[in-house]
């Protein structure tokens, strides 16, 4: 309905004489007081500026110059300085409820993002060790994200983009060779800097169990590097399968110098006068885009920064025919996206195709305080033993919980409660009950009895509020897709289970008449359908007994 009043608005600005450039987005909200009516807009309080009108009397030209169709809006009022509230009509709430109901699990995706080939580039961790808690929301996030795109029609691919070359993952083979040969009895060192967790260790190990001493004069740390790559990436893989991630490609950064990109990209800056050398560097003249300094490219070393490859990277997106290529980033990059952007731009690609996702931080806290919950795998804690303490279902929620923008405190205790405090139980658990009921349903009057159950006989206030709710779903996905906030639908979730326990309190379903209990067993239905779609989205399970 969101989408539907959008569009009469917008068409009703256009007839009063706006141009497009001149309409502001138009937004549609639920007022809180159900007597204002069931959907609200300020639209002409966003125009007043523009048309130098006061608000009220924009409202009113507004409203004679709209047009909506009597079966779904009841009415159209003016409240207060400019509100426009509409009513639905009644017809509409039950003939959609009964769409609902025969969508099913295709209820609530749009074709908002019909026609977009979306890249969403997440996780992108460097095979160096396992994933970490610190990894967890870029995971989550990325992949609910994309299955938000989905829902609103986009085609989506998820890439996983790491550079498995140089000094961080030389050491990592140093280390590998250093434990091999300690498991041997050797005397050896772990390099500077080297990585000491136990899962080197366990690597060097399975090089024993496979190679026996072979590898004990091997001077070049290739051999070992390699072999730690691939059992780390084993692992990440699983991790992420665990989580209910499936990645569809895996994009090496190295192969960006392999085939000459990277040289492509300076020798385009240098033609352009945009790149240059000083003190041995190369330098990105960032300057004339508005940053206070020059940015280097290439260090005095030879070693790129980050933004070399990734300015290659994105012109290699876009080369592939991504219209929509989608970063989800720390909000340790926040100062470092926009030289890619202004990048890519410089190379004649049109920057407005990318899109980034910034995320704040996690911190794992248990009463209050900063939890550790192993040293196993050196200092830091793992996805999996995350998991292992709280389980798969709710580190995605809880991860999923507050916006991008906001700093995580990660509860563990919370996590681990299986009752009402714990906001993911509370989802499934209201799934489940849902279930429970229509099972008993099914006892008293036959499986599929309740279909085609005539719903105007919904008329009581919370059958009516809850219906309205269901109806809200869509516009509540293509919400979170378009601003990449999944916790606009936990908050969705949450209420829609508020208005499910209301009801069922008012209104008994197993017992009343066989109209009022088919009527109220399909509102039931509806409702276990939407919760169950939205768990979905957020890569949740709803299971159907708890």
């Amino acid at each position: 309905m969101d989408t539907y009043l959008q569009s009469a608005i917008r068409n009703a600005l256009t007839k009063m004489g706006l141009d497009q450039s001149e309409i502001p987005s138009i937004k549609i909200e639920t007022p809180r007081d159900p007597s204002h009516g069931d959907a609200a807009t300020n639209a002409a309080m966003m125009l007043a500026g523009t048309m130098k009108k006061n608000p009220r009397k924009i409202a009113e030209e507004l409203v004679t110059a709209l047009e909506t169709d009597p079966s779904k809006i009841a009415s159209v009022e003016i409240a207060g300085p400019g509100f426009i509230n509409f009513r639905y009509a009644s017809d509409y709430i039950y003939d959609e409820l009964s769409s609902l109901l025969k969508s099913g699990t295709g209820y609530g995706r749009t074709a908002d993002n019909s026609g977009v080939r979306a890249l969403v580039e997440f996780v992108s961790a460097n095979p160096t060790g396992p994933l970490t808690v610190g990894h967890g929301r870029n995971a989550v996030l990325g992949d609910t994200v994309a299955r938000l795109l989905e829902w609103t029609g986009a085609d989506v691919q998820r890439e996983y983009y790491f550079n498995n070359a140089g000094r961080q993952m030389r050491v990592l083979g140093q280390s590998v060779q250093a434990r091999y040969l300690q498991e041997l009895g050797e005397d050896a060192d772990i390099p500077e800097g080297g990585y000491e967790g136990e899962y080197i260790r366990d690597i060097a190990k399975e090089l024993i169990e496979e190679s026996g001493d072979a590898l004990r004069e091997e001077s070049d740390e290739k051999v070992f590097k390699e072999r730690a790559e691939e059992a780390i990436f084993r692992e990440i893989r699983a991790t992420l399968e665990r989580m209910n991630i499936q990645m569809d490609s895996f994009f090496n950064e190295n192969s960006l110098y392999e085939d000459g990109s990277i040289d492509e990209v300076i020798d385009a800056f240098r033609e352009k006068g945009l790149a240059y050398d000083k003190d041995g560097a190369v330098w990105f003249k960032t300057t004339e885009f508005g940053k206070d300094k020059d940015t280097v490219l290439v260090k005095s070393t030879g070693e790129p920064t980050y933004r070399l490859p990734d300015i290659a990277y994105h012109a290699n997106k876009l080369d592939r025919g991504f219209n929509l290529c989608l970063d989800v980033f720390g909000a340790d990059h926040i100062d470092t996206y926009p030289d890619v952007l202004n990048g890519i731009e410089v190379l004649g690609y049109d920057k407005t195709k990318v899109d980034v996702l910034v995320y704040q931080f996690v911190t794992l806290v248990k009463d209050g305080k900063p939890f550790k919950m192993s040293t196993r795998k050196a200092n830091f804690v793992t996805l999996d033993e995350l998991m292992d303490e709280v389980g798969e279902d709710v580190t995605r929620f809880f991860f999923l919980m507050r916006s991008p923008n906001t700093h995580l405190e990660f509860d563990v205790a919370q996590a681990k409660e299986a009752g009402e405090k714990n906001p993911v139980f509370y989802l499934q658990y209201a799934h489940a009950r849902i279930q429970s009921i229509l099972r008993k349903v099914d006892e008293l009057t036959g499986p599929g009895s309740t279909t085609g159950s005539d719903l105007t006989v919904l008329t009581h206030e919370t059958e009516i509020t809850l219906i309205k709710k269901l109806l809200a779903f869509p516009d509540a996905v293509a919400l979170a897709a378009s601003h990449r906030e999944p916790h606009r639908v936990i908050t969705y979730l949450n209420e829609l289970a508020s208005d499910f326990t209301s009801f069922y309190h008012d209104c008994r379903i197993v017992g009343e008449e066989e109209s009022v209990m088919g009527a109220r067993s399909e509102l039931a239905r509806a409702s276990a359908t939407v919760l169950r779609n939205g768990l979905g989205i957020l890569g949740i399970n709803a299971p159907d007994r708890m």
